[in-house]
């Protein structure tokens, strides 16, 4: 085990690395040196593509870890380039930015028809929050149904966030990118388009997943009295300090 554990370490989130791989560099590109000057159209879009798609296929190559968001993404990467490279109608691209995040809010609301609700996996899991002593707490209460009912209430909110962004997209996209597929102009407002998503459709949609999580927690703490600390996942570190 000692010996997997080093040839795969543990893999830690770095926002600010994936924002400048995904986002920056690949915005810079098509909207710096999409000209014929310089990289050329079919070029600059192949080499702004190479960033997203490298970073996740290292990721994964790396640390060994199936992550069905990350698969995704990758999808989605292959399919933007597929648009510009074969020249298909920009419309396309704005089907396929609104198709991406509403397949993962159809996803979200047919997952609870399933035992693997989706909304354990991305928020209510033990990563993020202590579940085994709030479970404890709601069976000693009595209140399992009345929590599952709440728990499915907030799969609806984030179902919600995935339809936000879906209809943003397909705005945005239709607003920003309206020169042909393949030209330098398509590239550089890919690019723009790139950049502007970001402030306007992922920072408002992790402000609604914020909210999701703080309803999360005020039912949790209304349903089974645990304080903040008490519910709120602990650091490894801090468990092993506790025990010793």
């Amino acid at each position: 085990m000692t010996d997997t554990a080093q040839t795969h370490p543990e893999h830690k989130p770095r926002p600010l690395i994936d924002l400048l791989v995904s986002i920056v560099a690949p915005s810079v590109i098509l909207m710096k040196f999409s000209g014929e000057e310089h990289l050329g159209p079919t070029m600059a879009l192949i080499i702004a593509l190479a960033f997203p798609l490298g970073w996740g296929l290292f990721e994964l190559v790396r640390y060994r870890k199936f992550n069905w968001i990350a698969l995704l993404g990758l999808i989605s990467v292959m399919l933007t380039g597929g648009i510009g490279l074969l020249k298909l109608d920009p419309q396309w691209l704005a089907i396929k930015e609104a198709a991406v995040p509403g397949i993962l809010g159809i996803a979200v609301l047919v997952s609870t028809r399933t035992r693997f609700p989706l909304i354990r996996t991305l928020l209510y899991n033990k990563k993020v929050l202590n579940i085994d002593l709030v479970n404890d707490r709601l069976e000693e209460r009595g209140l399992v149904e009345v929590f599952e009912q709440r728990l499915l209430k907030a799969t609806y909110f984030l179902a919600g966030t995935f339809f936000f962004s879906s209809a943003m997209n397909y705005v945005l996209a239709k607003w920003i990118v309206t020169s042909p597929s393949g030209s330098s102009a398509f590239n550089e407002e890919l690019g723009r388009l790139t950049l502007v998503s970001y402030p306007m459709i992922a920072l408002p949609s992790m402000v609604m997943m914020i909210l999701i999580l703080v309803y999360l927690w005020r039912t949790i703490h209304g349903l089974t009295g645990l304080a903040m600390e008490e519910i709120v996942a602990q650091p490894p570190e801090k468990k092993k300090q506790e025990e010793s």
